[in-house]
């Protein structure tokens, strides 16, 4: 685990981005106060920032995933059948 001071974080940020992400644990410091962690990503989090976004805000609830797999049509369930939509057609006729 290493510490970083805010200044030279700024200047150095990509080497301490790069540490975190190989899996070490940068703590940053502001006036030797701890004010934040640059930690390696979770296991099981998506490499690609949209994946891991739209993965989050499924677990979190706010989105709810798709139930059929992309490109798959939904089975067909008509409301009503041709029949009764032809009835209900010449019902309203009937009425004019």
């Amino acid at each position: 685990m290493r510490a970083v001071g805010l200044k030279i974080l700024k200047n150095k940020l990509s080497e301490y981005v790069r540490l975190a992400a190989g899996g070490e644990t940068v703590l940053v410091t502001d006036r030797d106060r701890v004010v934040a962690e640059l930690v390696p990503p979770r296991s099981g989090r998506s490499l690609i920032h949209a994946d891991a976004m739209l993965a989050q805000a499924v677990r979190e609830g706010w989105i709810t995933p798709p139930v059929f797999a992309p490109g798959e049509v939904p089975p067909r369930q008509p409301v009503a059948s041709f029949d009764e939509t032809m009835r209900d057609l010449q019902r309203s006729r009937d009425e004019r």
